[in-house]
């Protein structure tokens, strides 16, 4: 209990404080009231977009991850004695420094990178992945979605193994195809797996910041920025603390609102019968 109210309590008690006040990294600090919170909702623009991106990347990334975790953890259920191994090498990069795998896949879109080099042997002029805007939010839900699957296979395939093989025989000699067993069986049975990992997998894609921080700094413009980046910014390179404060409750209320959201249709999408 000591540990929650340390940790947890007494810094989201400051933050909110800290978001009443004008309070530069370095200073005297001036309490402004709600204007922080009037400032971004209604004169900075900015917030905006960083908004949209954010939440654009929340749905491809959230969407993507799903669904590729879930085709190939069904996959590796199939491969017996080799799915271990194969869900090992998708978890590595869940475990290896965010900011390692963010430096490598930089050094592959860079325009004379290994991507580029291996499209140049086809004859094809390769893009620059990193400073196009159109392409730039793309490359980080790719490497986003390289880096965390592995996660979200591993819970999977918990889930796929705790399937009785009896209820997917009994449905095959019931007549059920495949994709018949797959959609009326596994999938209610996975459920409350799959809940989990959307769960977990929407809150974490809306605290991205080591992709776009590393790979493109938020650009070209303001691309491939997002709210933590912009917090971040505002925090420590435009000495802007109690804003930077006002940022971090915002997604704060954002995310819980979309978690409560998700629960509350829990009873309706999640099947906990055996």
């Amino acid at each position: 209990m000591l540990g929650f109210l340390i940790f947890i309590v007494l810094p989201l008690v400051a933050s909110l404080v800290i978001s009443l006040f004008d309070w530069p990294l370095f200073g005297t600090p001036q309490f402004v009231g709600l204007d922080n919170y009037t400032r971004m909702l209604t004169g900075d623009p900015v917030f905006w977009t960083v908004l949209g991106n954010t939440l654009f990347f929340a749905v491809s990334y959230t969407v993507l991850n799903l669904v590729l975790a879930l085709a190939l953890s069904t996959w590796l259920h199939q491969l017996g004695s080799w799915g271990p191994f194969f869900r090992v090498l998708f978890f590595i990069p869940v475990v290896t420094p965010m900011v390692a795998n963010a430096l490598v896949w930089r050094l592959m879109l860079t325009d004379d990178g290994v991507v580029n080099s291996f499209l140049a042997n086809f004859g094809i002029d390769g893009p620059s992945w990193l400073s196009d805007s159109q392409l730039a939010m793309g490359s980080l839900i790719a490497m986003s979605v390289w880096q965390g699957i592995g996660y979200n296979i591993i819970v999977l395939g918990a889930g796929l193994n705790g399937i009785s093989p009896n209820l997917l025989e009994a449905a095959r000699i019931d007549g059920a195809g495949a994709w018949q067993r797959f959609f009326r069986v596994v999938l209610p049975m996975l459920s409350p797996s799959l809940f989990f990992c959307t769960v977990m997998t929407i809150i974490g894609s809306f605290k991205v910041f080591t992709q776009p921080y590393l790979l493109t700094l938020g650009g070209p413009g303001e691309s491939t920025n997002t709210i933590v980046l912009y917090l971040y910014r505002n925090g420590f390179s435009f000495d802007k603390l109690g804003y930077a404060s006002a940022l971090a409750w915002a997604l704060f209320v954002i995310v819980m609102l979309i978690t409560a959201l998700q629960f509350s249709q829990q009873k309706r999408l999640v099947n906990y019968d055996n």
